[in-house]
């Protein structure tokens, strides 16, 4: 995808959020919920931090068997939104895309710390990411949005998570100390594969590994930026 189509999909450009929920119905439109792959070799994770006024996107890509990790990307950018419920599209989606279009390993299945389409509209980032760059995708998520669910109470219990009758995702309490997860299709991924590989993932912690990995790692670049800001200073 070429840099104007990605400005187009991702990047506000001082549009009204008229125009920017017009995009993501747009964009909703293309979400196929069914499984756009034969077999997964490599898994990835994508997650964000913020420093000053700049947004740091990390992306990690693991072997999906072993859960080792095969390459490390990230992205640096000024932040181009503000944060505003629903919209966050617009707020990661570049950085998000200029990581993604670094990588010399281009995963199988994405998982990001974020809404596939358990959100009002459909159109978490995984979805509406997955939808416009036309990859398989997996939203993670700490809180629910939208939708209601029984609360799993022991560890490797799910429950649907329904909205108008609809299921839109699935919660589950992945780890003893921790609260349950959200976890939801993005594109190309269906509802029960979405789940598989999420529990595939987990490896005792609260996250699957590949968002877990990719949120320290953004946490990393974080404090790098931090510390040689305070040294310059």
């Amino acid at each position: 995808m070429n840099k104007d189509r990605l400005r187009e999909w991702f990047d506000p450009q001082k549009r009204s959020l008229k125009e920017l929920r017009e995009l993501q119905h747009r964009a909703v439109e293309r979400i196929d919920l069914e499984d756009g792959f034969d077999r997964i070799e490599t898994v990835a994770g994508m997650d964000c931090s913020y420093i000053d006024k700049n947004i740091i996107c990390a992306m990690v890509i693991l072997d999906y068997a072993t859960m080792e990790v095969i390459e490390k990307r990230h992205a640096i950018q000024e932040v181009g939104l503000p944060y505003i419920p629903t919209y966050l599209n617009f707020r990661e989606g570049c950085a998000m895309a200029s990581v993604f279009l670094q990588v010399s390993t281009r995963p199988d299945i994405t998982i990001f710390d974020s809404c596939g389409i358990n959100h009002p509209i459909r159109a978490g980032m995984a979805a509406y990411f997955g939808a416009v760059m036309d990859v398989p995708t997996v939203g993670v998520s700490k809180k629910i949005l939208c939708g209601h669910a029984i609360t799993p109470v022991n560890t490797g219990e799910y429950h649907e998570l329904m909205q108008y009758e609809e299921q839109i995702g699935w919660v589950l309490k992945s780890n003893k100390k921790s609260n349950p997860i959200i976890i939801a299709p993005g594109n190309k991924v269906s509802m029960g594969s979405c789940l598989e590989v999420v529990q595939h993932c987990l490896k005792g912690y609260k996250l699957p590994e590949p968002t877990r990995l990719a949120h320290n790692y953004a946490g990393e670049i974080r404090e790098e930026l931090r510390r040689k800001t305070e040294e310059s200073a």
